[in-house]
């Protein structure tokens, strides 16, 4: 029987309260290639559960994906026999109740305990439960001393398993930045995300904004590199505030922000979003462009589509049209004054907000993904007119991704060159090459790449 529908045989759910959604949750995420916040928005909006209760669901999927890797280190160390054979509802019944002794001061550890072996007893029976029970008091008992690989004999182990990452991610970075700054990137990492909106000015300005956020007593600050955004202090479900409704803002990160910028549109232009889903990116473009001008936005799915539009409505933006294609096939005979490639990419650089995504990704994605790119890269330079713009950006930090794109293209395609990106943006954000590169431990947002190319 399929464990999402399991029920006693009383014909009770035996997915309930937090910890049994969250652990229905952490099962789909192991079995299947589902992300975790399509997940727990479905589930959210499927349950009966009240604000603090969404909440700490939130907290506790987030922080068992987020601390996966130290988690499953204690509990392999603790549990008789191989714990990753363990079936899902008992691994991550473990989990879940792991993370709250861990990191949650709130829930005594008795009563995270107490919770996880009624739920395993309920769902896998007696024999169970009284392992569950044993492992979760002798990690209490020895909490203070847990040991982890020994840094000065194994370094990558150490760092994957006390920061929770990959070890092949782990490697890759330690190469490349060193022990020191990959310390800093892992802890960046597993930090909790900010909340971070940009001003739709085609609906109010950021002043009005500010006054709006004080009249309801919420914290914020400016932005640090770009003035359309405002850093909120706390996580909050703004979304269910009138005026996100009444579109006076979106939530997007602020390097979301520096494709955009460096697009440099003018009302009027004719645009091409060559991978616009979910529409962040076009938006902000509409914004800067004053609604006036033409947007093609392009995406492979009808169904992401639909969701940028409705985006797009609740902002009032009214000069896109929407394609349902995949983008190497689209074709246009006038060309375009300025194209946006935001590539699929292997998303290292949002592992804050995204903290699955480092236990479904490998270095076979990346590989592939590189080709993907590559080819929408030559499709957008295509599109773009003589003496027009074309901007590449990703949200990774991976060198393959980006700059070796780049310089590929551009030892292949002379009419093109690179314009140096600190002439629109701030050099803090701006490497030595000419490409706006973010990392979280160093900019306190996602890590992201850019690069602005024109057309001879």
């Amino acid at each position: 029987m399929n464990n999402e529908q399991q029920t006693d045989p009383n014909g009770l759910n035996l997915y309930q309260g937090v910890r049994g959604f969250a652990v229905k949750i952490l099962n789909r995420i192991d079995r299947t290639d589902a992300y975790l916040d399509k997940l727990l928005e479905i589930e959210i909006k499927n349950s009966n559960l009240i604000g603090p209760d969404k909440a700490l669901l939130f907290e506790i999927v987030h922080g068992v994906m987020r601390w996966m890797g130290r988690i499953d280190w204690i509990l392999n160390g603790f549990y008789k026999g191989q714990f990753s054979k363990v079936v899902p509802n008992i691994k991550n019944a473990l989990r879940v109740a792991l993370y709250q002794i861990l990191f949650l001061d709130k829930i005594p550890d008795y009563a995270a305990v107490n919770e996880a072996v009624e739920f395993v007893k309920k769902l896998q029976g007696q024999k169970y439960a009284d392992i569950a029970n044993g492992v979760l008091r002798s990690i209490i008992r020895s909490k203070d001393g847990i040991r982890y690989p020994n840094a000065d004999e194994d370094l990558i182990a150490y760092l994957s398993a006390y920061f929770s990452h990959p070890s092949w991610m782990v490697k890759r970075w330690v190469a490349r930045f060193g022990r020191e700054e990959t310390e800093k990137l892992l802890i960046a990492n597993n930090d909790k995300p900010t909340l971070t909106l940009r001003v739709n000015n085609l609906v109010t300005n950021k002043e009005e904004l500010k006054k709006l956020l004080d009249s309801v007593d919420l914290k914020y600050s400016d932005g640090k590199a770009l003035p359309q955004f405002i850093r909120m202090n706390s996580l909050s479900n703004i979304t269910n505030w009138e005026y996100f409704a009444k579109g006076y803002f979106s939530i997007q990160d602020e390097s979301t922000g520096f494709p955009v910028v460096l697009l440099d549109v003018k009302p009027g232009m004719r645009v091409l979003d060559l991978c616009a889903a979910p529409g962040g990116k076009t938006g902000f473009i509409a914004d800067l462009m004053q609604n006036t001008g033409e947007i093609i936005a392009l995406d492979r799915f009808e169904s992401r589509l639909k969701i940028l539009n409705k985006n797009l409505e609740r902002l009032k933006v009214n000069i896109v049209q929407t394609i349902a294609i995949d983008a190497l096939e689209f074709f246009d005979e006038i060309g375009f004054d300025r194209v946006l490639i935001d590539a699929p990419c292997s998303g290292l650089g949002t592992l804050t907000k995204k903290p699955d995504l480092k236990w479904k990704k490998d270095l076979g994605d990346i590989r592939k993904i590189v080709n993907i790119q590559q080819e929408l890269l030559k499709k957008g330079a295509s599109l773009v007119k003589s003496g027009g713009l074309l901007v590449y950006s990703t949200c990774t930090i991976e060198p393959e991704e980006n700059a070796e794109i780049i310089n590929k293209f551009l030892s292949e395609n002379k009419n093109f060159r690179l314009v140096d990106a600190s002439s629109s943006i701030a050099k803090e954000f701006v490497n030595q090459e000419g490409f706006v590169q973010t990392y979280p431990h160093i900019h306190d947002f996602d890590g992201s790449f850019a690069a602005k190319l024109v057309k001879d």
